[in-house]
């Protein structure tokens, strides 16, 4: 049986019917391709149109030309930055300002919590004030006081009398404690010590801090003033018997023992320490004024002789808190050179050519016992009114700080003093350590017992 045969084109029709068949299906493939493309456009336009509101607007208002779609199209702003870039930075400032609000928050808190601690550690400065015109007063209209006599050599003259004036350094002052010594000796009896022994310390040289070892041990500003020293060169708030012993001094004689006072400043110039502790900060504002004299003066007594001082004996004069304690304790002298039989108790206007003079007396009379008491007085006492010490208590040298200045303009000055005490000049006072070897001790009571100046 024959096998039926395939009816087959003349092979040049096949050819051409193949080249028409297949552009034909390009030309189908191509146009479904555009299509496809055409509507993915659109698609895109209108999302970009919705997502920003008008492109066509922000491409004519960016002064670039065109008309807005190729902004919108991909989402970027006009500097070619994604809105989701803009958001992050946005949070990040708000993330920082939050942060910086805080820190500023915290550091406030901080202030306030360092200043509560400052008020509860260092009481009192929001009591600062400067000296009133009720502390001045001209030395011409302080009473003299001639009977040199009248309180019997004891030195403790509050109120009047010239029995205090050590040697200022200048001839005039010197010709001043040889009649001061002179009447000394016109009213001692036969029992009575004569002489007297002058440590030579020099003036103070920038020791200076507001500590005070004695009566705030280790505690720095112990004091909210600012006092100057003479003598042990190491004295300090951490200053113990031993580091005193080890200390070099600027006092002759292998003397080691530690001398020192509230510093006196020129207020109506600005200090060196308007922001620290002590000066500024507890209300001592001005520029500390140098001592042009110091004189450490060691007396006897009217009535028997001295015994030489036990080593690390500690003595305070005077009342740094006089203005709120009162008067019990006080025992502040001021005068002017020249003046020396008008002593006050407040700040002396003094004349040309006159220097300011601050006299600070100690005690004379020790129970035997203690080198210091609770209350830093117990331990000491002055002598009464005719040179007796009461009973249990022995005489010893009588200190006598004399101090000069060159004189300040006006009330343009005034004392170091706890913020609340507010300058007043009856606050007054000085504190003495003594420490000096035994054969220097025993020196100093021999000279003053004989009658000699030393």
């Amino acid at each position: 049986m024959d096998r039926p045969r395939r009816h087959r084109l003349p092979r040049p029709t096949r050819l051409l019917a193949l080249v028409v068949t297949l552009l034909v299906g390009c030309g189908v493939v191509l146009a479904a391709g555009t299509a496809a493309a055409s509507g993915e456009d659109e698609t895109t336009l209108a999302a970009a149109d919705r997502a920003d509101g008008s492109g066509d607007a922000r491409g004519k208002g960016d002064g670039r030309g065109g008309d807005g779609r190729d902004n919108g199209r991909d989402g970027r702003d006009n500097n070619g930055r994604d809105p989701r870039d803009n958001n992050r930075d946005n949070d990040r400032r708000n993330n920082d300002n939050n942060r910086d609000n805080n820190n500023r928050n915290n550091k406030d808190d901080q202030n306030k919590d360092d200043q509560n601690n400052d008020d509860e550690e260092f009481p009192g400065r929001d009591k600062a004030a400067p000296p009133s015109d009720d502390d001045f007063i001209d030395i011409n209209d302080v009473p003299p006081d001639n009977d040199l006599q009248r309180n019997g050599g004891n030195g403790r003259q509050r109120n009047g009398g010239d029995d205090r004036q050590g040697n200022g350094g200048d001839d005039r002052q010197r010709n001043v404690n040889d009649v001061r010594s002179d009447n000394d000796r016109s009213r001692n009896d036969g029992d009575a010590s004569k002489g007297s022994f002058v440590a030579r310390c020099g003036v103070p040289d920038g020791h200076r801090n507001s500590d005070n070892f004695m009566v705030t041990p280790g505690k720095r500003n112990g004091a909210q003033h600012v006092h100057n020293y003479v003598g042990n060169l190491s004295t300090d708030a951490n200053s113990d018997d031993d580091s005193l012993h080890a200390a070099g001094t600027s006092c002759d004689r292998d003397n080691k023992s530690t001398f020192f006072w509230p510093v006196l400043r020129d207020i109506s110039k600005k200090g060196d320490d308007a922001d620290e502790d002590g000066g500024g900060l507890d209300g001592n504002f001005g520029k500390i004024l140098q001592e042009r004299t110091v004189d450490l003066r060691f007396l006897g007594n009217a009535k028997s002789k001295v015994e030489a001082m036990p080593d690390d004996l500690t003595i305070i004069m005077g009342d740094a808190k006089a203005k709120t304690n009162g008067s019990k304790n006080a025992n502040a002298q001021w005068t002017c050179s020249g003046f020396e039989n008008r002593i006050t108790d407040k700040y002396p206007l003094c004349p040309a050519g006159s220097r300011l003079v601050r006299i600070l007396e100690f005690p004379s009379c020790w129970d035997g016992e203690n080198l210091d008491s609770a209350d830093h007085r117990s331990h000491v006492a002055f002598p009464d009114d005719d040179g007796s010490c009461k009973d249990g208590f022995k005489t010893i040298p009588r200190l006598r700080e004399t101090i000069t200045y060159d004189r300040p303009n006006g009330r343009n000055f005034a004392l170091d003093t706890f913020p609340d005490q507010q300058h007043d000049p009856s606050t007054d006072h000085s504190d003495f350590m003594n420490i000096v070897p035994d054969a220097l001790g025993k020196q100093v009571a021999d000279c003053i017992n004989s009658g000699r100046n030393c």
